[in-house]
């Protein structure tokens, strides 16, 4: 891990939850919106944007996310 982005293991795993409770939500809503003000031209462009914009989001979070879903590494190995 760079020492750019060199958060710990539980923060991260905070910051993803924060990210998923609160940041998505706000960002579902704001795409819909976004998508509402558009005109539109057919089910195939909108859907095209739905899709851009689900993959969008991840891009300025990708390095809180990377390893959160595995186990703990720098958690002492004291079990069996």
């Amino acid at each position: 891990m760079s020492d750019r982005h060199a958060l710990s293991y539980k923060a991260r795993r905070r910051w993803s939850l924060a990210i998923l409770l609160v940041g998505m939500p706000v960002y579902i809503v704001a795409a819909v919106t976004l998508v509402n003000w558009i005109d539109r031209p057919s089910m195939l462009v909108e859907l095209i944007v739905y899709v851009a914009l689900g993959i969008l989001w991840v891009v300025p979070f990708k390095f809180v996310f990377r390893g959160v879903g595995q186990a703990d590494p720098e958690a002492d190995d004291e079990q069996g």
